[in-house]
């Protein structure tokens, strides 16, 4: 039997079938390579897809148009601005203003400002906000606000000895116009020890002013105090702003000058603190304080003397003196005959009351 078998039925020989197994071994030239694998993956998707037919001599397929995603997303935030701006206006205006809660405070006072801070949105303040529509929005919070200079020596003081005397000067304005409790209408007995025993007209005015209070023997003259049953505080801030100054003084003393103001957000009393009745009392003060020298001047160690004080106020009544400061709310407000108009928050020119007055009543030109 041969070594192959045709399809026919006829055997091949020897010869050939050898020559078969050595060209299938060795490989001939023109026999088939197997595909690459990029071969392969392009032939597998060519049969996936359908056949497509010839295309038309008319038929023209247009450029896919490209995305344009910077449009969608434009437009997208264009429409979140318009529904804020039909849902809240007011808060808009505030982040265009510049306004907000969340705003930095501005930088410490170092010096007197040449004119009043501009005009903040017309926005009435919110238990939440009480600050909000007024340039106080932006003052730092308590002591934060009011500027304390650097120490160098003074006289017969040494640098230690004027930041001493500054610091106290500090408690005082802090005891005397930021404590809760004094604020509220108790007896400020810190603020009071820091002053000069020995010094009469002072403490002739502290003996009369918490028992009888009258145009010169007004706590107001010095320290802030509400009455609790006329008003209530909203929150647990008051702004403020401000600066402390020292010169040599007379008999080598140290005179300490401060000049600040201060901000109180009030409601009603048990009034339940609706929105419309939050108003804001603004009291600013101008003190001159000595530090004496005790050999020189009648004093006790780490007090200081009353060299002047003077004061303006808006919101904060009118009529004789009662030792507290009374904002007028709704039908008391309107009831208020107008006085001597004034930018409360203007610290461009000096503080000019320098004692209680029955005639004289500030009104603010805004609060």
């Amino acid at each position: 039997m041969g070594a192959g078998t045709e399809p026919d039925g006829s055997s091949r020989s020897d010869e050939e079938w050898e020559r078969f197994l050595r060209e299938s071994v060795a490989g001939a030239v023109d026999a088939p390579k197997e595909p690459s694998a990029r071969a392969r993956a392009v032939a597998k998707r060519l049969r996936s897809e359908p056949a497509a037919g010839p295309a038309g001599w008319r038929t023209y397929t247009p450029a896919r148009p490209k995305r344009r995603t910077g449009w969608y997303v434009a437009g997208f935030l264009l429409s979140i601005v318009l529904l804020l701006v039909a849902l809240a206006p007011e808060r808009v205006l505030d982040l265009f203003a510049g306004g907000g809660s969340g705003s930095a405070p501005l930088a410490g006072e170092t010096a007197r400002p040449t004119q009043g801070p501009p005009s903040s949105s017309a926005q009435r303040p919110t238990r939440d906000e009480p600050f909000r529509g007024s340039p106080a929005e932006s003052w730092a919070s308590g002591a934060a606000g009011i500027t304390v200079p650097q120490a160098a020596p003074v006289g017969r003081m040494s640098a230690a000895e004027v930041e001493q005397a500054l610091g106290r000067s500090l408690d005082f304005l802090v005891t005397s116009n930021l404590d809760p409790g004094v604020l509220r209408g108790e007896r400020p007995a810190k603020a009071i020890a820091l002053i000069n025993p020995h010094q009469k007209d002072v403490q002739d005015l502290l003996a009369h002013a918490f028992t009888s209070p009258g145009e010169k023997n007004d706590p107001l003259l010095l320290f802030s105090r509400f009455r609790p049953s006329h008003t209530q505080l909203v929150g647990d801030v008051v702004k403020t702003r401000g600066r402390l100054a020292y010169q040599e003084g007379e008999h080598g003393g140290l005179q300490v000058t401060a000049d600040v103001t201060f901000v109180y957000p009030v409601t009603r009393a048990g009034g339940g603190g609706e929105d419309h009745e939050i108003e804001r009392t603004i009291v600013r003060r101008e003190l001159v304080l000595s530090w004496d020298d005790p050999d020189k001047v009648l004093t006790e160690a780490g007090t200081f003397s009353v060299v002047s004080y003077k004061y303006n106020m808006t919101n904060a009544g009118c009529g004789a003196p009662t030792g507290y400061l009374t904002p007028p709310f709704g039908t008391d407000r309107r009831a208020t005959e107008p006085g001597t108009e004034m930018d409360p928050y203007d610290r461009s020119a000096p503080v000019t009351r320098s004692e209680s007055s029955v005639d004289e009543c500030g009104t603010a030109t805004r609060s």
